[in-house]
């Protein structure tokens, strides 16, 4: 027997209105009649009729999270985080939302595709992370889709992403402090005395890789070495995707362009990994022939041999913040914008130069 709305408010002895205020959260209850009902539903096992609810209400109950690569340890750490945030108390079935992960492979089409499905399941709230594509017509599809969004009432929050350009859709936007990261990784090496220093970049189309390359080459003309005394930037600079493969291919590159590189700095920990295994095949040890460093301090960044020196962005962090905005239990930033800072991690992978 299919158990009803009215089931539930006799159950917890209030109107079947209240019982609807509580599933639906749009209104406030008084938080020991709450407790009857969320107790009632568990006790009678009663599914709420989503898509009958979202009909009548504004959003639905689900929330979904946009990530480029969901087996990158840097997105998934952030989802998690968001999910970690959005469910109700005590994970009960009335006050829990649901997190969608939609992994868009770096596709700018599937990053569209999949905020037109989330409108129209009048999702709750929708959570980009990781950096945007610096495309003017993407940006904009992006912004009129958010635009839409926003104005049905689902929450927009940004975590680790720039904030939008002529747009206040988002509800709030959490920007990681790329560039001062990279100018502070690059310090740390120009210190140890460093002056031929390659660098692995990630896509040439993405904010996240241009504003890391900028602190980077801040920091080699702040000291005057980013000029003929190291040679020309860009040939000492290697584009590709945020991959492994991808950090041990354009390491064998810039070892062709300059053998006598002391330092490599990679666009982020897993091309970092790709660069240590070029390098260690080319016999060079590390750090004692050559430095090598990171950057987010994902967790294996620690265990490798030697621990990496990198940049720590605190992902887990950030995710659980940007869950909270989602579900409106965190008040935005004032402005809406909250950049995070990014913190300097000196291990065994980086020393002096000794050639």
């Amino acid at each position: 027997m299919t158990v009803t709305l009215s089931d539930v408010a006799a159950r917890a002895q209030v109107s079947p209105a209240t019982v609807s205020r509580v599933l639906n959260g749009n209104y406030p209850v008084a938080a020991a009649t709450r407790e009857r009902v969320l107790r009632a539903v568990d006790d009678l096992d009663y599914v709420l009729n989503g898509p009958a609810s979202s009909l009548a209400a504004a959003t639905s109950d689900l929330v979904g999270i946009l990530v480029n690569d969901i087996a990158d340890p840097f997105f998934g750490i952030m989802a998690g985080a968001v999910q970690s945030e959005i469910g109700g108390p005590g994970g009960r079935a009335g006050g829990e939302r649901m997190a969608v992960v939609c992994n868009t492979g770096g596709s700018p089409e599937r990053e569209l595709t999949y905020l037109t499905l989330l409108q129209r399941q009048r999702a709750a709230a929708v959570v980009l992370t990781g950096g945007a594509l610096e495309d003017p017509a993407h940006a904009a599809a992006v912004s009129a889709k958010l635009a839409r969004l926003a104005d049905a009432g689902t929450r927009i929050v940004l975590c680790g992403r720039p904030p939008l350009e002529d747009s206040d859709a988002a509800t709030a936007t959490l920007t990681f402090d790329n560039r001062s990261g990279g100018r502070r990784l690059t310090e740390h090496l120009l210190t140890l005395g460093h002056r031929r220093i390659g660098y692995v970049a990630g896509p040439m189309e993405r904010t996240t890789t241009r504003h890391r390359l900028e602190g980077h080459r801040d920091a080699l003309a702040a000291s005057g070495t980013g000029s003929a005394g190291n040679g020309d930037q860009e040939e000492l600079t290697v584009h590709g995707p945020y991959t492994r493969q991808s950090g041990y291919e354009a390491t064998l590159e810039l070892l062709r362009r300059a053998p006598d590189l002391t330092a490599i700095v990679a666009a982020n920990d897993t091309v970092a990994l790709g660069a240590s295994a070029a390098l260690r095949e080319r016999g060079l040890r590390i750090p004692d022939d050559i430095s090598v460093a990171g950057f987010d301090d994902l967790p294996f960044s620690v265990d490798a041999v030697p621990a990496l020196t990198t940049v720590r962005l605190p992902l887990h962090e950030a995710g659980a913040r940007a869950g909270r905005l989602a579900t409106g239990a965190e008040a935005p930033p004032p402005g809406g914008v909250a950049t995070i800072g990014a913190e300097l991690m000196v291990r065994g992978s980086t020393a002096p130069p000794c050639r």
